[in-house]
């Protein structure tokens, strides 16, 4: 298996253990084409980038593609979807320096109301149907209303119904993760949604350098689930 990209990996920017030149030296090391730099939207409490970062992120990129030719990097963010709304942590800042936006839901991301902090308290908690479906129309509406590349991870800090997100992935052109650090998209929702036609991710969602590529769960969820390997964009066979 060649990796083409990993699209999803964390620095010191954000909650990650390495540089951005670290991850980018570990992804050259194991032949990766694509390294994304994705640090966690500004508007998450614990991990959050500084807003201001991002235009040091971005001058620091730029001169690490010209240090290294031999790969791509790109300056990502994993923005939070921080209602049922589908808003995200975005703005103009954002959208102007980065290469592409992820988003994701976090616990500690920054309540928009008292019915989005209930609903944290709700997945962590309680865990019933309403949780499900304020969950699954955050994602869809986010997808609706945002450019995201990837959804990242989903269902895994709140159950959704994923037949639902990936109907309206499919019609948006946004990519679903097989996030190979929380096991999210996981062979039982590989298995309902196989069908739809979507186009898939792995991403390793690396939070020191040397996870960067580590794709092993990934490729264990998707080998049980069946899923044709053509759907994995950032892979080789």
């Amino acid at each position: 298996m060649q990796i083409l990209a990993d699209y999803h990996t964390h620095t010191k920017y954000s909650h990650g253990k390495g540089t951005i030149e670290e991850n980018v030296l570990e992804a050259i090391s194991k032949g990766i084409k694509i390294i994304g730099i994705s640090d966690h939207g500004y508007k998450h409490l614990a991990y959050g980038i500084k807003l201001n970062d991002i235009y040091k992120m971005r001058e620091e990129i730029d001169k690490l593609n010209e240090k290294y030719s031999n790969i791509e990097i790109l300056l990502g963010m994993e923005c939070n979807i921080l209602d049922s709304y589908g808003n995200i942590d975005i703005n103009d800042k954002i959208i102007e320096n980065c290469d592409y936006i992820m988003a994701g839901y976090h616990f500690a991301s920054t309540p928009t109301s008292l019915k989005s902090m209930l609903n944290h308290c709700n997945n962590y908690i309680i865990k019933n149907e309403m949780a499900k479906d304020y969950n699954t129309n955050a994602i869809i509406n986010a997808m609706k209303n945002n450019d995201i590349f990837i959804i990242t991870h989903p269902g895994d800090k709140g159950d959704v119904y994923i037949e639902e997100i990936a109907k309206v992935a499919k019609n948006t052109d946004t990519r679903l993760e097989i996030n190979s650090s929380h096991g999210f998209l996981n062979s039982n929702q590989l298995v309902k949604i196989k069908g739809i036609g979507n186009k898939f991710i792995i991403g390793s969602d690396a939070h020191v350098p040397h996870n960067v590529g580590n794709f092993d769960l990934a490729m264990k969820i998707i080998k049980e689930a069946g899923v044709d390997l053509s759907l994995i964009e950032n892979i080789k066979i």
